[in-house]
């Protein structure tokens, strides 16, 4: 269990590396949307600040699982947008919904690798 949890927490760092950088530092030319896909990223881009909001959280993120260092505060500040893009790709553009899925599967997994982080979160209302 702990060479998967390893494993899948380097490949999800690097999956977010990659895309975070892309985006940030515009190294690769994208394609126009059309569509629903345009009408999305433009109300994204109309905002000003959420794709570069998003890419950071992703970049600081990779670089928690990548280094091994707050991982299961990574995993679950990744997990809203894990399930955002899974569902971008289940409704909008589908053309990427196997990378999604595999995502949110990882994340899910490393969720409950590190379920034990979590016990304190879920537990019911102490008395001071």
């Amino acid at each position: 269990m702990k060479i998967a949890v390893i494993i899948v927490r380097i490949l999800m760092g690097l999956m977010f590396l990659f895309a975070s950088v892309v985006v940030l530092f515009h190294l690769v030319k994208q394609p126009a949307p059309q569509g629903k896909v345009k009408i999305f990223m433009e109300g994204m881009m109309a905002t000003g600040y959420l794709m570069t909001l998003i890419k950071v959280t992703e970049l600081v993120c990779a670089i928690a699982l990548l280094i091994g260092r707050f991982a299961p505060l990574a995993t679950v500040v990744l997990f809203p947008i894990t399930l955002n893009i899974f569902l971008y790709h289940a409704f909008i553009g589908p053309e990427g919904l196997l990378m999604a899925v595999l995502l949110l599967l990882g994340n899910l997994f490393l969720a409950y690798a590190y379920r034990k982080h979590y016990v304190t979160l879920v537990a019911p209302k102490t008395q001071l």
